[in-house]
Formats: C-alpha cells, sequence, structure tokens
C-alpha cells in the first residue's frame, strides 16, 4: 500500500520537482555566464542588483514579464503564441529521464535514450515555424539554418550513442550509470566518441562557434528576432535549458553521473543520495564553464563551414569509428573475454538503420 502511494506521489509532484530547479538554474546559468566572460575579458559584469549581481537575473525576467508584446500582422499567430511554449515544453520534457536521484521512476526508463532524442528532435520543428510563420526575412533565414544544422548534427548524435548501447547492453539511461559505476567511466575507453559528441553537443546547443541561428551579425536575432516580452523569455529559457540538460546527459553518459569513490548507488539513505547529487552537480558545472570558455576564446564559424565540418569530416570518421569498435568487441569475444559485455545483436538494428541512410 505505500509503494502505491509512494508511487501516485512520485507522479504528482515530479513536474514541481524538476521544472522549479531546472527554471532557477537556468536563471543563474546565465548570471553566471555574464560573470565569467566579463572576468576573462577583463570587464565588469552586472553587480548593481544584489550583493554582487546574484538578482540580477530576477530583474531580467520581471522586466520581461512586464513589457509589451508585438505580434507582427504579417505573422501566421497561432504557430507564433505556440512554437515558445512548445519549445520550452521539450525542454522540461528532456528533463525526466535525467533526474540526479536514481530512485525516481521516471529516470528509469528502459529507452531513456531514445526518449531524450525523441523530445530534443521535435525542438527543431518548433524553431522554423517560429522563424517561417513570422515572416520576417531574418526570422526566416536563421529558421533555415537552424533546421539544416540541427538536423545534421542530430543524425552524428544518433551514431554517437551507438558505442554507449555496445557497450552497456541498454538505453537505460541509469542502466549505462551503473555499469560505468561497476567497471570504469566510459569517458575513458570511447574518447574519440567522447569529443565527437562534446563538438555535436555544441553545434545542438548553438553554443560559439556553431551558434549560426540567432548570429547577431548577421541575422539581428534569428529565428526569434520578432519576439519580446514572455515569448523571448520562453526561447531564452529553451536554449539555455537545453545547455544544461545536455551537460547533464553527457555526465551521464560519459562521467559516470555522480558516481566519485566508488559511491554506492544501490544505497537509499538520504546522505547517499546528497553524495551523488552533489557529484552529478559539479561534475555538470565544469562542463557549463568549458562551454562558457569556449564563447569568451573562439570565433564564429561560416555556415558553409558548419556543414562541412558535420558531413564531411565527422559523419566518415564516425561510421568507420563504429565499426571498428564493433569489430574489436567482436575479436575480443572470440578469446572468450567476458569483461567486454556481449553485444546483443538487437542494438545492430541501430548501425545497420545509420548504414541505410
Amino acid at each position: 500500500m505505500f509503494y502505491f502511494l509512494y508511487i501516485w506521489i512520485d507522479f504528482l509532484f515530479l513536474p514541481f520537482i524538476v521544472i522549479l530547479p531546472v527554471l532557477i538554474a537556468t536563471a543563474f546559468f546565465t548570471l553566471a555566464e555574464r560573470k565569467i566572460m566579463a572576468s576573462i575579458q577583463r570587464r565588469s559584469g552586472p553587480g548593481i542588483i544584489g550583493f554582487w549581481g546574484v538578482l540580477q537575473p530576477i530583474a531580467d525576467g520581471l522586466k520581461l514579464l512586464t513589457k509589451e508584446s508585438i505580434v507582427p500582422t504579417t505573422s501566421v499567430s497561432l504557430f507564433w503564441y505556440i512554437s515558445p511554449f512548445a519549445s520550452l515544453l521539450c525542454c522540461f520534457m528532456g528533463w525526466f529521464v535525467i533526474n540526479t536521484n536514481l530512485n525516481s521512476l521516471c529516470s528509469t526508463l528502459n529507452y531513456g535514450i531514445i526518449y531524450f532524442f525523441l523530445w530534443s528532435s521535435l525542438n527543431v520543428y518548433w524553431i522554423f515555424l517560429a522563424g517561417w510563420f513570422t515572416r520576417s526575412h531574418y526570422s526566416v533565414l536563421g529558421a533555415l539554418r537552424g533546421i539544416s544544422q540541427l538536423i545534421s548534427y542530430e543524425l552524428l548524435l544518433g551514431l554517437l550513442i551507438q558505442p554507449i548501447c555496445f557497450l552497456a547492453g541498454s538505453l537505460n539511461i541509469d542502466y549505462i550509470i551503473q555499469t560505468q559505476y561497476f567497471s570504469t567511466c566510459f569517458l575513458f575507453p570511447l574518447l574519440p566518441c567522447a569529443l565527437f559528441y562534446f563538438i555535436c553537443l555544441l553545434a545542438e546547443t548553438n553554443r560559439i562557434p556553431f551558434d549560426l541561428l540567432e548570429a547577431e551579425a548577421e541575422l539581428v536575432g534569428g529565428y526569434y528576432t520578432e519576439f519580446g516580452s514572455f515569448w523571448f523569455a520562453s526561447f531564452f529559457l529553451s536554449e539555455y535549458g537545453n545547455m544544461l540538460l545536455g551537460c547533464s546527459l553527457y555526465i551521464s553518459l560519459f562521467g559516470g553521473g555522480g558516481n566519485f569513490f566508488n559511491l554506492n548507488l544501490n544505497n537509499h539513505f538520504f546522505y547517499f543520495d546528497f553524495f551523488y547529487d552533489s557529484f552529478f552537480f559539479f561534475k555538470t558545472l565544469f562542463l557549463v564553464f568549458i562551454l562558457i570558455y569556449l564563447r569568451a576564446n573562439l570565433p564564429r564559424y561560416r555556415f558553409d563551414q558548419i556543414m562541412l565540418i558535420g558531413w564531411k569530416i565527422l559523419l566518415p570518421i564516425m561510421l568507420g569509428y563504429i565499426y571498428l569498435f564493433i569489430g574489436f568487441l567482436l575479436y575480443l569475444k572470440c578469446f572468450n573475454i567476458t569483461q567486454i559485455p556481449f553485444l546483443d545483436p538487437k542494438y545492430l538494428s541501430l548501425l545497420i538503420n545509420s548504414s541505410c541512410f
């Protein structure tokens, strides 16, 4: 009886447990980015509102909520209103399988990776619809850039998760984390895969040097040029929330989640959950710092160079790497090396589908 009560309580309060921390973390992520970039560029960042500028994200949010919303007369109002909320919803839905507490119900989905990429791929449509139906030249160009760039690098992300599935033998994110706990972090045996995944993460989250969707020097603001007030805030939260989401997934797949010094994942005491969440937070924070550091130091690519990197450099290398990796696993299996997980035939369909493409 108490178990079923726990299930219902978890399902009822899980949206608030996930969404509120994401909104707070996204707000202060913007503050951290402005502070770190100001320090790197030797200038003063936000420091007027609150102690050390801590209340600056709250002031920015209140300003956006109180601004007047102007809808362009040439736009399609239905998609203009729906697109920001739908983009934010796709961001929130992806967080349900990245819960840092491994005892959560939604984080134990057997096909958690597929669920994650389902919602991340849907975000492409809302970016395109937001720019296309605004009927603005800058917005349309940003939307066309967005749909070509995001689809190109989503293909690479689909290829990059295959070696992880082969090693872990599962699409369950929590199972992948526990596999790393009993062996080692996948960052070390899959170092080329981790490096390419990080490059694709920069492209998928529109970070420098791949931020051609809203290049201010060319497109003013990209696909959300005509959006203001609360509608712009929704796109803004979605973009920065996807950055945190991508970093969290990267830590889960390659960094072992919150595992550190043989932390026992099967223990249900509060302090073990607290240590796990703390280590997961600091690992994600370190990866976020790398994103901010790259933005402050790297220039922006041209759009044709981004397409060239994705289709003519990364894609052939990743296809060759996956075939080489599978051959290595089968070679070890011939010598009855049982430490390598068995290559389940049902996961070979992922490779077959990508090869047919």
